[in-house]
């Protein structure tokens, strides 16, 4: 018999039950579960995991021709191995924490992943005398894996952003951090929000006080009821508000993302560490070691050296077709500030006529320029071949020959001009601290696109936390930038 007030029957008794979870997750700060959310980012792990065992059976098949004891029903009973030691690694749950995550972000632990599920792998096939006979074979397998499997989960990610929408996102604030925050989601396709508007919570707060603010932005998310991320960007976050964005996220379910309002304080050489709950910001003062000196000019000497021998067909076929399209030289010789501001000569393929320096007074008069940079989208000047060498940065390949006479690093600012380099501020003359560099911060975060300050802003934070492994992050980064083709003029 059925207690009064009872649901009577199925469907009753599941709408219950939500609406008790619902209650129980508001009184105990739990964050939601909205439907939309709940697909997407289970949509995006479902792809992820896809790609892995693609890539570990991929891997498996070719070791298999290589090795013919390795079974191929062997290979398929590893999977779920792959699947759970990747999991916890943490490679499925940052995708919908991050504003923006990459897969070169993950590639140590991508890595670790791979040397760890290998050694399962071999253990688990040796039991069964179906593993490799060798430990040549189990090698060739964790190499397959490890640059395999980055390539499928950046093609997963490709495709997530294509047939999942965009997140509406409403940013939290207004002025200077509002804008930069706009200008980031502008330059970084990858970021896949769409911003639908944003709340001046400083502005309502100083005209009616901090609660009302607070009340009308969760009355205004409630409203829209589509709201999937936050951004706070505002300069007056103080530990009160942040509660309350976080109250509110959990409350509906949204993901939150928060802009340091003292950026300017804390500069770009810090690190955040924890002493038990104390967080404590630690900035990195120092000038590199002499042996990460070393270490990177011999990754330069070595890298440099090997995509010489490489390109050299490449190379060739690229110097007939710029002598072929247009008379003049095929290289194109300019002197530029290298480090510490001395002159060096840096080769490119020329992508330009040859009366382009002449045609230059006619189209841009230097030394009134308001900031000592200057790049043209549709130059004239631009052969047709040179277009297509500038889209994909190939006119840069003969600065390999700079590099591996040391005057330029395979990673660092932009060498520029001399006769701009004149005109710097003092301060802007940081850059000039260390090599410049064939690809470097400005490639990766916008290359042509990025304003003066921009460029400098994110060299002066490359000059700050230079590293070996940040240089090989930045290398690895160059590859989808100049295969966007974004801001290449």
């Amino acid at each position: 018999m059925l207690k009064p007030g009872a649901p009577r029957d199925a469907e009753a008794r599941k709408a219950q039950r939500r609406n008790r979870m619902r209650e129980w997750d508001a009184s105990n700060g739990m964050p939601g579960t909205t439907p939309r959310r709940c697909h997407r980012d289970s949509l995006r792990r479902r792809l992820l995991c896809a790609a892995d065992g693609i890539g570990v059976l991929v891997a498996a098949a070719v070791t298999a021709v290589v090795e013919p004891s390795v079974g191929a029903w062997a290979m398929v009973l590893t999977l779920p191995l792959w699947v759970l030691l990747a999991k916890v690694y943490g490679l499925y749950d940052q995708d919908h924490r991050s504003l923006r995550h990459l897969t070169i972000d993950e590639f140590p632990a991508h890595v670790a992943w791979s040397a760890t599920g290998t050694a399962s792998f071999a253990v688990l096939l040796l039991a069964f005398d179906v593993g490799p006979r060798s430990a040549s074979a189990t090698f060739f397998f964790w190499l397959v894996v490890t640059l395999l499997v980055p390539v499928l989960r950046a093609s997963a990610r490709a495709v997530g952003r294509s047939i999942i929408p965009r997140e509406r996102t409403l940013i939290v604030g207004s002025g200077a951090l509002e804008v930069a925050t706009r200008r980031k989601l502008d330059l970084f396709s990858d970021i896949h929000v769409d911003c639908v508007g944003t709340f001046d919570h400083d502005a309502v707060a100083a005209r009616e006080g901090a609660d009302a603010a607070s009340s009308q932005l969760a009355e205004l998310v409630t409203r829209d009821g589509r709201l999937e991320r936050i951004i706070v960007a505002t300069g007056s976050v103080d530990e009160s508000l942040i509660a309350q964005q976080v109250a509110l996220c959990r409350l509906h379910g949204l993901k939150l993302s928060i802009v340091p309002p003292a950026r300017g304080m804390f500069g770009t050489a810090v690190q955040l560490n924890h002493i038990a709950e104390l967080p404590l910001i630690e900035y990195s003062t120092s000038e590199p070691t002499r042996s990460s000196r070393q270490l990177k000019r011999g990754l330069d000497i070595v890298l440099s050296a090997v995509l010489l021998l490489l390109a050299l067909p490449l190379l060739l076929l690229i110097a007939v077709a710029v002598r072929l399209s247009s008379p003049g030289r095929v290289l194109f010789v300019q002197s530029r500030a290298g480090m510490d501001g001395m002159s060096f000569r840096m080769f490119k393929f020329r992508t330009m006529y040859r009366d382009a320096e002449d045609r230059l007074v006619d189209l841009i008069d230097v030394d009134g320029l308001p900031e000592p940079v200057f790049k043209l989208r549709d130059d004239p000047r631009v052969t047709p071949v040179g277009r297509i060498l500038r889209r994909y940065s190939l006119d840069e390949l003969p600065q390999l020959w700079n590099v591996l006479r040391g005057e330029m690093s395979l990673v660092g600012p932009r060498p520029e001009e001399l006769q701009l380099v004149k005109r710097y501020l003092p301060e802007q003359r940081r850059r000039l601290a260390i090599k410049p560099g064939l690809t470097g911060p400005m490639q990766v975060y916008g290359r042509g696109d990025l304003s003066f300050d921009e460029r400098l802003a994110v060299e002066r934070e490359y000059l700050e936390n230079s590293s070996v492994s940040r240089d090989v992050h930045l290398l690895l980064l160059t590859i989808p930038a100049v295969i966007r083709g974004r801001g290449a003029y």
